[in-house]
Protein backbone atom coordinates (compact mmCIF):
# COMPACT_ATOMS: atom_id res chain seq x y z
CA UNK A 1 0.00 0.00 0.00
CA UNK A 2 2.63 2.48 1.03
CA UNK A 3 4.33 1.70 -2.34
CA UNK A 4 1.52 2.25 -4.21
CA UNK A 5 1.23 5.82 -2.97
CA UNK A 6 4.68 6.97 -3.54
CA UNK A 7 4.28 5.25 -7.05
CA UNK A 8 1.12 7.91 -7.34
CA UNK A 9 3.14 10.60 -6.21
CA UNK A 10 5.75 10.32 -8.16
CA UNK A 11 3.69 10.16 -11.57
CA UNK A 12 2.11 13.35 -10.34
CA UNK A 13 5.22 15.03 -10.13
CA UNK A 14 6.35 13.96 -13.68
CA UNK A 15 2.37 15.18 -14.83
CA UNK A 16 3.27 18.49 -13.20
CA UNK A 17 6.86 18.96 -14.42
CA UNK A 18 5.60 18.29 -17.74
CA UNK A 19 2.61 20.84 -17.87
CA UNK A 20 5.34 23.30 -16.87
CA UNK A 21 8.04 22.44 -19.49
CA UNK A 22 5.06 22.87 -22.12
CA UNK A 23 3.81 26.06 -20.51
CA UNK A 24 7.32 27.09 -20.81
CA UNK A 25 7.91 26.81 -24.30
CA UNK A 26 4.48 27.12 -25.67
CA UNK A 27 3.67 30.81 -24.09
CA UNK A 28 5.89 33.01 -25.23
CA UNK A 29 4.54 32.16 -28.67
CA UNK A 30 1.36 33.43 -27.12
CA UNK A 31 2.20 36.09 -25.39
CA UNK A 32 1.82 39.71 -27.06
CA UNK A 33 3.69 42.92 -26.11
CA UNK A 34 1.29 46.52 -26.05
CA UNK A 35 3.42 49.35 -25.43
CA UNK A 36 2.03 52.39 -24.33
CA UNK A 37 3.55 55.66 -25.57
CA UNK A 38 3.09 59.81 -25.61
CA UNK A 39 3.95 62.29 -27.88
CA UNK A 40 6.81 65.09 -26.50
CA UNK A 41 5.21 68.33 -26.28
CA UNK A 42 4.79 71.45 -24.62
CA UNK A 43 3.32 72.49 -21.46
CA UNK A 44 3.48 73.17 -18.07
CA UNK A 45 5.51 71.59 -15.16
CA UNK A 46 4.68 73.13 -11.95
CA UNK A 47 4.73 72.13 -7.43
CA UNK A 48 2.83 73.60 -5.27
CA UNK A 49 1.86 74.23 -1.71
CA UNK A 50 -1.28 74.79 -0.45
CA UNK A 51 -2.42 76.50 3.20
CA UNK A 52 -5.35 78.35 4.06
CA UNK A 53 -5.10 82.25 5.04
CA UNK A 54 -7.97 85.19 5.53
CA UNK A 55 -8.27 88.31 3.08
CA UNK A 56 -7.04 91.28 4.72
CA UNK A 57 -6.66 94.96 3.71
CA UNK A 58 -2.67 96.03 3.27
CA UNK A 59 -3.34 98.85 5.31
CA UNK A 60 -5.47 98.74 8.15
CA UNK A 61 -5.52 101.59 11.09
CA UNK A 62 -7.37 101.28 14.17
CA UNK A 63 -8.82 104.86 15.26
CA UNK A 64 -8.96 105.29 18.93
CA UNK A 65 -8.95 108.14 21.69
CA UNK A 66 -7.23 109.12 24.57
CA UNK A 67 -9.74 110.23 26.70
CA UNK A 68 -12.91 109.04 28.71
CA UNK A 69 -16.01 110.48 27.58
CA UNK A 70 -19.21 110.44 26.38
CA UNK A 71 -19.75 109.93 22.55
CA UNK A 72 -21.52 112.95 21.73
CA UNK A 73 -22.05 112.80 17.73
CA UNK A 74 -20.74 110.75 14.85
CA UNK A 75 -20.78 111.48 11.35
CA UNK A 76 -19.62 108.48 9.78
CA UNK A 77 -20.86 104.62 9.42
CA UNK A 78 -20.05 101.50 7.60
CA UNK A 79 -18.73 101.54 4.56
CA UNK A 80 -18.28 105.56 4.26
CA UNK A 81 -15.23 106.84 2.53
CA UNK A 82 -13.00 109.05 3.94
CA UNK A 83 -10.44 111.49 3.61
CA UNK A 84 -7.27 112.08 5.78
CA UNK A 85 -8.42 114.57 8.45
CA UNK A 86 -12.05 114.40 7.91
CA UNK A 87 -14.08 114.45 11.27
CA UNK A 88 -15.28 110.99 12.28
CA UNK A 89 -16.71 111.22 15.56
CA UNK A 90 -16.58 114.35 18.96
CA UNK A 91 -17.37 113.71 22.65
CA UNK A 92 -18.44 115.42 24.69
CA UNK A 93 -16.27 118.52 26.00
CA UNK A 94 -17.67 119.99 29.05
CA UNK A 95 -15.47 118.30 31.25
CA UNK A 96 -12.17 118.68 29.19
CA UNK A 97 -13.56 122.52 28.50
CA UNK A 98 -13.74 122.86 32.52
CA UNK A 99 -10.07 121.34 33.07
CA UNK A 100 -8.59 123.56 30.27
CA UNK A 101 -9.94 126.74 31.93
CA UNK A 102 -9.01 125.18 35.08
CA UNK A 103 -5.39 125.14 33.92
CA UNK A 104 -5.44 128.32 32.18
CA UNK A 105 -6.25 129.99 35.38
CA UNK A 106 -3.38 128.22 37.15
CA UNK A 107 -1.43 129.25 34.39
CA UNK A 108 -1.89 133.05 34.38
CA UNK A 109 -1.57 133.02 38.33
CA UNK A 110 1.99 131.21 37.70
CA UNK A 111 2.82 133.47 35.20
CA UNK A 112 2.04 136.49 37.53
CA UNK A 113 3.71 135.12 40.14
CA UNK A 114 7.03 134.31 38.37
CA UNK A 115 6.85 137.53 36.54
CA UNK A 116 7.02 139.68 39.82
CA UNK A 117 9.69 137.37 40.99
CA UNK A 118 11.43 137.73 38.35
CA UNK A 119 11.72 141.97 38.49
CA UNK A 120 12.31 141.20 42.52
CA UNK A 121 15.18 139.14 41.70
CA UNK A 122 16.64 141.47 38.89
CA UNK A 123 16.85 144.36 42.00
CA UNK A 124 18.25 142.07 44.35
CA UNK A 125 21.00 141.09 42.37
CA UNK A 126 21.65 145.08 41.23
CA UNK A 127 21.71 145.92 45.21
CA UNK A 128 23.54 142.71 46.27
CA UNK A 129 26.59 143.82 43.63
CA UNK A 130 26.93 147.27 45.18
CA UNK A 131 26.98 145.09 48.81
CA UNK A 132 23.48 147.53 49.43
CA UNK A 133 21.90 144.11 50.84
CA UNK A 134 23.15 141.19 52.63
CA UNK A 135 23.42 137.53 51.28
CA UNK A 136 20.68 136.07 53.36
CA UNK A 137 18.55 138.60 51.70
CA UNK A 138 19.49 138.12 47.85
CA UNK A 139 19.39 134.48 48.54
CA UNK A 140 16.06 134.64 49.49
CA UNK A 141 14.91 136.49 46.38
CA UNK A 142 17.11 134.00 44.06
CA UNK A 143 15.19 130.96 45.81
CA UNK A 144 11.54 133.17 45.44
CA UNK A 145 12.13 133.20 41.87
CA UNK A 146 13.71 129.94 40.82
CA UNK A 147 10.55 128.40 42.77
CA UNK A 148 8.06 130.37 40.84
CA UNK A 149 9.54 129.72 37.81
CA UNK A 150 9.34 126.29 38.38
CA UNK A 151 5.66 126.53 39.11
CA UNK A 152 5.50 128.56 36.17
CA UNK A 153 6.96 125.74 33.83
CA UNK A 154 4.47 123.48 35.25
CA UNK A 155 1.54 125.24 35.18
CA UNK A 156 2.70 125.56 31.21
CA UNK A 157 3.18 121.82 30.85
CA UNK A 158 -0.43 120.93 32.16
CA UNK A 159 -2.26 123.84 30.14
CA UNK A 160 -0.70 122.12 27.42
CA UNK A 161 -1.75 119.11 27.87
CA UNK A 162 -5.21 119.88 28.53
CA UNK A 163 -5.36 121.63 25.24
CA UNK A 164 -4.62 118.62 23.73
CA UNK A 165 -7.13 116.43 25.62
CA UNK A 166 -9.82 118.97 24.22
CA UNK A 167 -8.69 118.51 20.65
CA UNK A 168 -8.66 114.58 21.36
CA UNK A 169 -12.28 114.83 21.49
CA UNK A 170 -12.36 115.60 17.89
CA UNK A 171 -11.75 112.21 16.84
CA UNK A 172 -10.44 112.96 12.62
CA UNK A 173 -9.43 110.26 10.07
CA UNK A 174 -5.36 109.59 9.66
CA UNK A 175 -6.10 108.19 6.27
CA UNK A 176 -7.64 107.88 3.01
CA UNK A 177 -10.17 104.99 2.87
CA UNK A 178 -12.94 103.17 3.87
CA UNK A 179 -14.67 102.27 7.18
CA UNK A 180 -14.94 98.69 7.76
CA UNK A 181 -15.90 98.79 11.53
CA UNK A 182 -17.03 101.17 14.20
CA UNK A 183 -17.29 99.85 17.54
CA UNK A 184 -19.64 102.77 19.67
CA UNK A 185 -22.99 104.65 18.99
CA UNK A 186 -23.41 107.76 19.79
CA UNK A 187 -24.15 108.80 23.72
CA UNK A 188 -22.18 105.59 24.57
CA UNK A 189 -19.15 105.79 27.40
CA UNK A 190 -15.24 105.44 26.36
CA UNK A 191 -13.03 104.89 28.98
CA UNK A 192 -9.50 105.69 28.15
CA UNK A 193 -6.87 103.23 30.42
CA UNK A 194 -3.67 101.57 30.21
CA UNK A 195 -5.59 100.82 26.07
CA UNK A 196 -6.70 103.07 23.66
CA UNK A 197 -10.73 101.86 23.08
CA UNK A 198 -11.14 101.55 19.44
CA UNK A 199 -13.92 103.51 17.63
CA UNK A 200 -12.92 102.68 14.06
CA UNK A 201 -11.35 100.73 11.68
CA UNK A 202 -10.05 102.56 8.81
CA UNK A 203 -9.42 100.19 5.12
CA UNK A 204 -7.18 102.07 3.23
CA UNK A 205 -7.58 100.80 -0.36
CA UNK A 206 -10.01 97.43 -1.06
CA UNK A 207 -8.56 97.84 -4.53
CA UNK A 208 -5.04 96.56 -3.08
CA UNK A 209 -5.79 93.37 -1.04
CA UNK A 210 -3.25 90.73 0.40
CA UNK A 211 -3.60 87.48 1.77
CA UNK A 212 -2.15 86.01 5.14
CA UNK A 213 -1.78 82.52 4.78
CA UNK A 214 -0.13 79.98 7.39
CA UNK A 215 1.93 77.55 5.85
CA UNK A 216 3.14 75.10 7.54
CA UNK A 217 7.19 74.56 8.83
CA UNK A 218 7.79 71.52 6.42
CA UNK A 219 6.72 73.73 3.10
CA UNK A 220 8.05 77.19 4.41
CA UNK A 221 11.80 75.91 3.54
CA UNK A 222 10.30 76.11 -0.40
CA UNK A 223 8.31 79.62 -0.39
CA UNK A 224 10.35 82.96 -2.27
CA UNK A 225 9.37 86.12 -2.66
CA UNK A 226 7.75 86.60 -6.12
CA UNK A 227 6.32 83.16 -6.12
CA UNK A 228 3.17 83.16 -8.34
CA UNK A 229 -0.08 82.17 -6.43
CA UNK A 230 -3.57 81.52 -6.42
CA UNK A 231 -6.64 81.10 -4.23
CA UNK A 232 -10.19 80.59 -3.62
CA UNK A 233 -13.12 82.01 -1.39
CA UNK A 234 -16.15 80.05 -1.09
CA UNK A 235 -18.00 83.40 -1.66
CA UNK A 236 -17.01 82.87 -5.31
CA UNK A 237 -16.34 79.22 -5.54
CA UNK A 238 -16.09 79.56 -9.87
CA UNK A 239 -13.44 82.33 -9.45
CA UNK A 240 -9.56 82.05 -8.79
CA UNK A 241 -7.60 84.95 -8.08
CA UNK A 242 -3.99 85.82 -8.87
CA UNK A 243 -1.61 87.17 -6.64
CA UNK A 244 2.32 86.90 -5.71
CA UNK A 245 4.03 86.04 -2.98
CA UNK A 246 5.27 89.52 -1.28
CA UNK A 247 6.65 88.80 2.28
CA UNK A 248 7.38 85.79 4.49
CA UNK A 249 6.97 86.76 8.22
CA UNK A 250 10.14 84.97 9.98
CA UNK A 251 7.62 84.85 13.65
CA UNK A 252 5.87 81.69 13.67
CA UNK A 253 2.18 81.71 13.72
CA UNK A 254 1.70 78.75 16.06
CA UNK A 255 -1.88 76.97 16.83
CA UNK A 256 -2.46 73.76 18.53
CA UNK A 257 -4.89 71.17 18.48
CA UNK A 258 -5.62 68.54 20.60
CA UNK A 259 -7.89 65.24 20.40
CA UNK A 260 -9.17 63.49 23.54
CA UNK A 261 -6.24 61.45 23.84
CA UNK A 262 -3.29 63.78 22.49
CA UNK A 263 -2.09 66.67 22.20
CA UNK A 264 0.37 68.43 19.96
CA UNK A 265 2.02 71.68 18.74
CA UNK A 266 1.63 72.83 14.72
CA UNK A 267 4.33 75.69 13.85
CA UNK A 268 3.73 77.61 10.74
CA UNK A 269 4.90 80.88 9.37
CA UNK A 270 2.67 84.17 8.00
CA UNK A 271 3.32 84.20 3.98
CA UNK A 272 1.55 86.88 3.02
CA UNK A 273 0.34 87.35 -1.04
CA UNK A 274 -0.88 90.52 -3.29
CA UNK A 275 -4.20 90.08 -3.79
CA UNK A 276 -5.77 92.74 -6.66
CA UNK A 277 -9.26 93.65 -6.23
CA UNK A 278 -10.29 95.68 -8.86
CA UNK A 279 -13.77 94.51 -8.96
CA UNK A 280 -14.07 94.67 -5.05
CA UNK A 281 -15.38 90.89 -4.99
CA UNK A 282 -13.14 89.83 -2.05
CA UNK A 283 -14.12 91.47 1.43
CA UNK A 284 -11.91 91.54 4.67
CA UNK A 285 -11.79 88.41 6.98
CA UNK A 286 -13.11 85.98 3.68
CA UNK A 287 -11.18 83.11 4.55
CA UNK A 288 -8.93 81.74 1.45
CA UNK A 289 -8.08 78.27 0.08
CA UNK A 290 -4.19 79.35 -1.28
CA UNK A 291 -1.91 77.78 -3.66
CA UNK A 292 2.05 78.93 -4.10
CA UNK A 293 3.63 77.34 -6.95
CA UNK A 294 7.07 76.70 -5.75
CA UNK A 295 7.79 75.24 -9.08
CA UNK A 296 6.32 77.09 -11.79
CA UNK A 297 7.08 76.86 -15.68
CA UNK A 298 5.41 77.25 -18.42
CA UNK A 299 5.19 76.55 -22.31
CA UNK A 300 8.33 73.69 -22.04
CA UNK A 301 9.06 70.37 -23.69
CA UNK A 302 8.37 67.16 -21.48
CA UNK A 303 7.80 63.75 -21.34
CA UNK A 304 6.13 61.43 -18.31
CA UNK A 305 8.87 60.54 -15.73
CA UNK A 306 7.83 56.85 -16.31
CA UNK A 307 9.03 57.28 -19.91
CA UNK A 308 12.80 58.00 -18.59
CA UNK A 309 12.18 54.64 -16.73
CA UNK A 310 11.40 52.42 -19.99
CA UNK A 311 14.31 50.26 -21.20
CA UNK A 312 13.73 47.11 -23.66
CA UNK A 313 14.45 44.25 -21.86
CA UNK A 314 13.54 40.44 -21.92
CA UNK A 315 10.79 39.77 -21.85
CA UNK A 316 9.55 42.90 -23.12
CA UNK A 317 11.42 41.79 -26.74
CA UNK A 318 11.35 39.48 -29.12
CA UNK A 319 13.99 37.61 -31.05
CA UNK A 320 13.34 39.74 -34.23
CA UNK A 321 13.62 42.76 -32.29
CA UNK A 322 16.39 45.09 -32.49
CA UNK A 323 17.76 47.55 -29.87
CA UNK A 324 19.50 50.59 -30.62
CA UNK A 325 20.97 51.96 -27.36
CA UNK A 326 23.33 54.69 -26.33
CA UNK A 327 25.65 56.35 -23.81
CA UNK A 328 23.61 59.03 -21.33
CA UNK A 329 22.47 59.10 -17.94
CA UNK A 330 19.13 59.94 -19.29
CA UNK A 331 17.27 58.60 -22.09
CA UNK A 332 14.10 58.13 -23.93
CA UNK A 333 13.54 55.24 -26.66
CA UNK A 334 11.20 55.39 -29.76
CA UNK A 335 9.95 52.04 -31.74
CA UNK A 336 9.86 51.30 -35.14
CA UNK A 337 8.69 48.14 -36.87
CA UNK A 338 11.24 45.97 -34.48
CA UNK A 339 13.71 48.39 -33.97
CA UNK A 340 13.63 50.24 -30.26
CA UNK A 341 16.36 53.11 -30.17
CA UNK A 342 17.30 54.85 -27.48
CA UNK A 343 17.75 58.92 -27.66
CA UNK A 344 20.00 60.99 -24.80
CA UNK A 345 18.14 63.62 -23.46
CA UNK A 346 19.00 66.77 -21.01
CA UNK A 347 16.22 67.13 -18.44
CA UNK A 348 15.46 70.01 -16.06
CA UNK A 349 12.82 70.33 -13.64
CA UNK A 350 10.62 67.99 -12.73
CA UNK A 351 7.08 67.97 -10.03
CA UNK A 352 7.27 64.05 -9.83
CA UNK A 353 4.93 63.25 -12.66
CA UNK A 354 6.72 64.79 -15.60
CA UNK A 355 9.98 65.78 -16.67
CA UNK A 356 11.19 68.99 -18.75
CA UNK A 357 13.25 68.19 -21.83
CA UNK A 358 15.82 70.10 -22.42
CA UNK A 359 17.34 68.85 -25.35
CA UNK A 360 17.75 65.26 -27.60
CA UNK A 361 14.52 64.88 -28.62
CA UNK A 362 12.44 67.07 -30.93
CA UNK A 363 8.36 68.14 -30.30
CA UNK A 364 6.30 65.62 -31.47
CA UNK A 365 8.00 62.62 -30.98
CA UNK A 366 5.86 59.84 -30.04
CA UNK A 367 8.15 57.79 -27.28
CA UNK A 368 7.43 54.97 -25.42
CA UNK A 369 6.45 55.15 -21.84
CA UNK A 370 5.01 51.74 -20.56
CA UNK A 371 4.75 47.99 -22.04
CA UNK A 372 2.26 45.51 -21.08
CA UNK A 373 2.39 42.11 -22.02
CA UNK A 374 -1.30 40.10 -22.14
CA UNK A 375 -1.93 36.72 -23.74
CA UNK A 376 -3.38 35.74 -26.69
CA UNK A 377 -6.94 35.61 -27.27
CA UNK A 378 -8.48 32.59 -25.98
CA UNK A 379 -6.22 31.76 -23.04
CA UNK A 380 -7.51 32.00 -19.53
CA UNK A 381 -4.97 34.01 -17.52
CA UNK A 382 -3.54 37.71 -18.70
CA UNK A 383 0.00 39.31 -17.14
CA UNK A 384 1.24 42.74 -16.72
CA UNK A 385 4.59 43.70 -17.25
CA UNK A 386 6.27 46.78 -17.34
CA UNK A 387 9.76 47.83 -18.32
CA UNK A 388 9.99 49.29 -14.35
CA UNK A 389 11.04 47.03 -11.83
CA UNK A 390 7.85 46.32 -8.94
CA UNK A 391 7.57 44.04 -5.96
CA UNK A 392 4.17 43.91 -6.93
CA UNK A 393 3.88 41.63 -10.18
CA UNK A 394 1.93 39.01 -10.81
CA UNK A 395 3.30 35.13 -11.18
CA UNK A 396 2.04 33.89 -14.14
CA UNK A 397 1.46 30.60 -12.65
CA UNK A 398 -1.24 32.14 -10.41
CA UNK A 399 -4.42 31.38 -10.31
CA UNK A 400 -7.25 34.03 -11.85
CA UNK A 401 -9.30 35.31 -9.68
CA UNK A 402 -13.41 34.31 -9.50
CA UNK A 403 -14.97 36.42 -12.06
CA UNK A 404 -12.34 37.23 -14.42
CA UNK A 405 -12.20 35.82 -18.50
CA UNK A 406 -15.04 33.45 -17.85
CA UNK A 407 -16.04 31.27 -20.70
CA UNK A 408 -19.16 32.15 -22.38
Amino acid sequence: MKKKKIILIAVAVVVVAGVGVWFLKESPAKHKVTYATATVSKGEISNSVTATGTIEPVTEVEVGTQVSGIIDKIYVDYNSTVTQGELLAEMDRVTLQSELASQKATYDGTKAEYEYQKKNYERSKALHDKSLISDTEYEQTLYNYQKAQSAFDSSKASLAKAQRNLSYATITSPINGVVISRAVEAGQTVASGFETPTLFTIAADLTQMQVVADVDEADIGDIIEGQRATFTVDAYPNDTFEGKVTQIRLGDASSSSSSSSSSSTVVTYEVVISAPNPDLKLKPRLTANVTIYTLDKKDVLSVPNKALRFTPEVPLIGKNDIVKDCEGEHKVWTREGTTFTAHPVVVGISNGVSTEIISGVAEGTSIITEATIGVMPGENSQVAVSSEKSSGEKSPFMPTPPGRNKKK
